[in-house]
């Protein structure tokens, strides 16, 4: 039925019809309408079709109508990721956003403007919202208020700045009192002129509360605790151990020294791998994958399950798997002393890291020693001590000449370093501890990289439709606007549509104290990765060919490509596209879950600092100025910040232009991109997500300060030297300056308060 709606709706000479035209048109009798109506509204929920007025259907573009998944950010505007392949993103203006929320499926009316003369920077596309197809989320978790007549929640998605009206909770196991943390049903939200309404489903408690937090970060992205019991009864039943009929027609690799290199705290080991060399000065390199598709087969409930969760969230103090455990981490987990199951790649490498033949196999190993990223590194800077060591040093140097001919053919260097946070028992941050992408890490990304890329090369030969990883090249006016931030720092940068211009300016921010806050930016001028039925390639790796393959425990799209390398058949196409897109949505929670589980843990230890007599002191690394704020990165907590001027109380600062650095009008003293302030916090606003630090000593600069005058004369040159070095100690200790570190470059910030009070009349108009 919906083939031969679209069929009819892309004729020439097709006019818009409404159901009875469209029931004559496709010569379909009077007792098939429902079927009609039916297929009607899938079709419009995908945005294959759309209703205009007089409930009449047409083609999207033929009216100029874009179906999308909207993203909106914090400050209210949003922009669609249009459904069709290589359309380029849609600008959404706060005022366009409609009822739309992150991540729903909407229709946005594309902006058609005469081209005249414009210049490169205004070629944006713009649009309007006209329609939301589908909700991703009709739960919200916030905070319960209580207004002069009625109740209402905060929700703590500060994307969502519609405060939701609601009734006294009933029937929900407590009574919700002012300031809990509740979860609200969203009712239909028809004009985003007025509040959403809403009904509370579930009272979680004060948010003080022991555990409240996290269960609200789990509540608001849909995240299940437990596994349905059909599920885990199916899991039971596939047994503990692999036997002798799973390994019937594999390729044998027990004798094989595969090893793991995993994080420390690491329970399901996706990969392992064993490495010997070959004749004539090459290596053999044998990448093993945990074989999930032999046990999770299409169509069981593991497999429904591990489908609509889409990939495991890692939140700060748990972990909610795809898969149950006894599959993630005992029988598919590749640990070490035990028979497992894998897929396999098989590559034959020369010396210098070039791929010269690869194959495929289903195989079984038997993992001689697991090796935790610490441990490995240890291995890598010193003499080896047995053969599996030897082999460890030799994987390394091999990583290595691989990691080198990947950049040299074009991928981008983004590696940041991150930072974990380690819980106590009462689930307070105890510590957070740094994590550098290290040469034992390294080791590890460029066997799965070059196992991915091979892959998909093998896919697209053999011309078997599956889920690609795609990274498309980013916008052009991203990279203008981005490249103009360069500038406006005195950094030279050539066109960055050209990826060799890309790499020279990453290369130059590695060694500049203001280059990590720089490539945050450039990475948010980037398209976010996603799956798609169409391989577009990797433009960040700078992969024609790319596919995830290495981590099916914990992704769905892995899952999806070991069924169709190693399968007979073929998945529809259709089906592919629908997978596709909503495991980009699953990953895209699951990133937001993740951070926000993170920020809930750190804004309350710095919440806690507050209220505490003793605050720690941190190094900040200052990334940008304003007139009004210095912006400041703090790597020991892994996040940004700013520093009202109005803190910088040793001095009135006036703030240089042309040369972005703030000056202090009384002592001279200067503060600059780069330079490093010693900083403890001053507010938290755990709502916005916004940090303030106050510096509280006084550091050195990068710079040297200015005197304001010079004393000396020819004829008393030494004395004058002396003169000169005794004001400019004396300036130090009055006033050098802390350093300071890069947050994210905002706005002058408002405070939401003010918008809540707009937003509580239910006339009002809010929508940032």
């Amino acid at each position: 039925m919906e083939d031969k709606i679209l069929k009819l709706l892309g004729r020439k000479n097709y006019l818009p019809s409404n159901i009875p035209e469209l029931l004559k048109g496709l010569k379909l009798p009077p007792n098939e309408q429902q079927n009609l109506q039916r297929s009607l509204r899938e079709l419009e929920r995908l945005g294959k079709v759309a209703r205009i007025k007089g409930n009449r259907y047409i083609l999207p573009r033929e009216a100029d109508l874009i179906p999308g998944r909207i993203q909106i950010t914090r400050k209210g505007r949003g922009f669609l990721l249009p459904d069709e392949v290589g359309r380029s993103e849609i600008a959404i203006p706060e005022s366009g956003t409609g009822t739309a929320m992150n991540d729903d499926r909407v229709l946005v009316r594309l902006d058609v403007r005469p081209k005249g003369k414009r210049s490169k920077s205004e070629k944006t596309n713009t649009g309007t919202v006209v329609r939301v197809l589908e909700r991703r989320r009709t739960q919200i978790v916030g905070t319960l208020k209580k207004g002069r007549q009625f109740l209402y929640v905060i929700p703590d998605d500060p994307r969502l700045n519609h405060d939701i009206y609601v009734p006294p909770a009933k029937d929900v196991g407590r009574s919700a009192r002012p300031g809990d943390k509740v979860v609200v049903e969203l009712k239909e939200w028809e004009s985003r002129h007025t509040n959403p309404e809403g009904i509370i489903t579930e009272v979680l408690g004060p948010p003080t509360a022991e555990g409240v937090d996290m269960l609200a970060v789990l509540r608001n992205y849909n995240l299940p605790l437990k596994f349905p019991r059909k599920v885990l009864q199916e899991a039971r039943r596939i047994g503990s151990k692999v036997s002798e009929k799973d390994i019937a027609g594999r390729v044998d690799c027990r004798d094989h020294s595969v090893i793991n290199i995993d994080p420390a705290d690491a329970k399901d080991y996706d990969d392992a791998f064993f490495l010997e060399p070959a004749k004539g000065n090459r290596w053999k390199l044998w990448v093993h994958i945990a074989d999930v598709s032999h046990y999770v087969k299409p169509g069981s409930a593991l497999d429904q399950e591990a489908k609509k969760r889409g990939n495991s969230t890692y939140l700060v103090d748990r972990v909610i798997p795809m898969l149950p455990e006894a599959l993630s981490n005992e029988l598919c987990s590749l640990k070490p002393n035990v028979d497992r199951l894998t897929k396999c790649v098989e590559f034959l490498l020369s010396d210098d890291g070039k791929v010269i033949r690869t194959r495929f196999h289903e195989a079984v190993i038997h993992s001689r020693r697991r090796f935790s990223y610490e441990q490995a590194l240890e291995v890598l800077n010193r003499k080896a001590k047995d053969p599996i060591e030897e082999m460890v040093q030799d994987a390394g140097r091999l990583a290595q000449k691989i990691r080198k001919r990947r950049f040299a053919a074009g991928s981008l260097d983004l590696d940041f370093p991150e930072t974990k946070i380690r819980l106590d028992d009462s689930g307070k941050v105890k510590a957070i501890e740094k994590v550098d992408n290290d040469e034992s890490h390294q080791l590890i990304e460029e066997f799965m990289l070059l196992a991915n890329e091979a892959v998909a090369g093998r896919l697209m030969k053999l011309r078997k439709p599956s889920i690609h990883r795609v990274h498309e090249s980013p916008e052009p006016k991203r990279l203008f606007d981005y490249r103009q931030e360069v500038l406006s720092h005195n950094l030279a940068c050539g066109n960055l549509e050209k990826k060799e211009e890309v790499q020279k300016l990453l290369r130059r921010l590695n060694n500049l104290a203001i280059g990590a806050a720089l490539k945050i930016g450039f990475l948010r001028s980037l398209m976010r990765a996603r799956y798609s039925v169409e391989p577009l390639g990797h433009y960040g790796l700078a992969k024609q060919k790319y596919a995830h393959f290495t981590s099916p425990i914990r992704r769905y799209a892995d899952l999806i490509v070991h069924r169709t390398l190693f399968g007979k058949g073929k998945i529809p196409v259709p089906v592919l596209t629908r997978i596709a897109e909503h495991i980009s949505t699953t990953e895209r929670n699951s990133s937001d879950a993740e951070r926000d589980s993170k920020d809930v843990k750190l804004y309350a230890y710095l919440q806690a600092q507050l209220k505490s007599k003793s605050r720690h002191q941190y190094e900040a690394l200052v990334t940008d100025i304003r007139n009004f704020v210095l912006f400041v990165d703090v790597p020991d907590l892994g996040m940004r910040g700013g520093v009202p001027l109005s803190r910088l109380d040793d001095d009135f600062y006036e703030f240089d232009t042309a040369r972005v650095q703030l000056i202090g009008r009384r002592t001279n003293r200067t503060i600059k991109l780069g330079d490093i302030l010693l900083v403890e916090v001053d507010k938290v606003d755990a709502f916005t997500k916004e940090v303030d630090f106050r510096p509280v000593s006084k550091a050195k600069s990068s710079g040297r300060n200015r005197r304001s005058k010079k004393k000396s004369s020819r004829n008393t040159k030494k004395r004058g030297q002396r003169k000169q070095t005794s004001s400019r100690n004396s300036r130090k200790k009055k006033s050098d300056p802390p350093r300071s570190e890069a947050p994210k470059k905002r706005t002058k910030r408002k405070r939401p308060q003010s918008r809540r009070k707009r937003n509580r009349k239910p006339s009002s108009e809010s929508g940032s």
